[in-house]
């Protein structure tokens, strides 16, 4: 009997158990949002936050495989060693490959960087015909952009390959994430000064995108979508988002 009581005050005091473990992709070089620690293989930042409290709301607990984005994609549409990957743009040319749950985890621009001398601030995709221009490997980009002839395509295998392009003048332009971008610049000596944004292409939704080959890709993209919408209703989304942004735009 004393046995008995002294197991249920133990899981009192443990809290709930994950029903389940899912399996998920997370991108390894795309800091403050998804990134490899350097004292471990987890990930950090924004994104792998967010998506374990998600999960765990509906009792769904989360072990993180941290691979390249190009790698994390192959999982996800493989469904073996994983259900799904983050940070996904939805395009014309994956929206069928993947599942996707309705809310996105956050948004961001999608900016131009050019050198320092650039003139102009105000860019937009048109102004990037016959110019060369840089992309990261793997990376998801506008439709239009990716199939306009007029503009000439190069890629890098990393955002840090990307601005070593365009500070050699190797490409007149490139193209990456709004924060992650600044960040890169404002922490390197070398492309401090040298490189600056100087225009918007336009803003991006993220999203988990989900295997479809997996027997568990649809359940989980709901499970998933059911606990983005509790951490939203509880203003808990609300919080780590705000606190997020303090972190890293101060």
């Amino acid at each position: 009997m004393k046995a008995w009581l002294l197991a249920v005050v133990l899981a009192a005091c443990v809290g709930p158990v994950a029903a389940e473990t899912a399996v998920i992709a997370a991108e390894d070089d795309w800091a403050p949002y998804s990134s490899k620690r350097f004292d471990s293989n987890e990930p950090e930042g924004f994104a792998p936050e967010l998506v374990r409290e998600a999960f765990a709301t509906q009792g769904v607990a989360v072990q993180f495989l941290t691979v390249p984005f190009s790698r994390c994609l192959l999982l996800a549409e493989e469904g073996q060693q994983a259900v799904a990957c983050f940070d996904v743009t939805i395009t014309d040319a994956n929206r069928d490959q993947y599942v996707w749950h309705p809310t996105p985890l956050f948004k961001e621009g999608l900016a131009i960087f050019g050198r320092a001398d650039e003139p102009r601030q105000d860019l937009k995709t048109a102004d990037l015909d016959g110019h060369k221009v840089g992309i990261t490997n793997g990376y998801t980009y506008p439709t239009a952009f990716m199939e306009n002839p007029a503009i000439e395509r190069f890629t890098a295998n990393s955002d840090a390959q990307l601005l070593q392009m365009l500070a050699a003048g190797r490409v007149d332009y490139i193209l990456m994430n709004t924060m992650p971008g600044l960040m890169r610049i404002q922490q390197s000596g070398e492309f401090r000064g040298r490189v600056k944004q100087v225009g918007l292409m336009q803003e991006d939704g993220f999203w988990l995108a989900f295997s479809k080959v997996n027997p568990d890709g649809a359940r989980l993209a709901a499970v998933f979508e059911k606990g983005l919408q509790a951490l939203r209703s509880t203003g808990r989304y609300q919080k780590m988002l705000a606190d997020f942004q303090q972190r890293y735009r101060e």
